[in-house]
């Protein structure tokens, strides 16, 4: 349904210390850069960092968050780990969410911004 999604940073040099670990435990890249922005995607980009006066500020009680799709439980446990070596915050590690659905595993973790992250992948039961 979703072409891509754009957040927008303070500091783009800074969100990409974090984005570039934790997107590459996924298999994803940047693959677009410029004053102000990057794109992140494995073709094409789909997810982008742009520089903005005014991001969205960080609130728990949102809703908002952002779900990557990994390849499997590796990838997700990797992405958690990268993202708390990055400097991220834990927002529920690894594991399975019967609640999502039977074979839903995944880590939910708070960027620099407090932008709320995931990474999801269907798994065996």
């Amino acid at each position: 349904m979703l072409d891509h999604v754009s957040i927008g940073v303070h500091d783009v040099a800074r969100a990409r210390r974090f984005y570039d670990p934790v997107l590459a435990a996924l298999g994803y890249r940047c693959l677009v850069e410029g004053d102000g922005y990057a794109g992140y995607g494995s073709d094409q980009p789909q997810f982008w960092v742009q520089s903005s006066e005014a991001p969205v500020p960080a609130d728990g009680r949102s809703g908002l968050h952002f779900s990557f799709t990994a390849s499997g439980r590796k990838a997700v446990d990797a992405f958690h780990a990268a993202a708390l070596a990055a400097g991220g915050a834990d927002n529920g590690k690894p594991g399975p969410r019967p609640d999502y659905g039977p074979n839903y595993y995944a880590a939910f973790v708070k960027d620099l911004d407090g932008y709320r992250i995931e990474a999801h992948a269907e798994i065996a039961a």
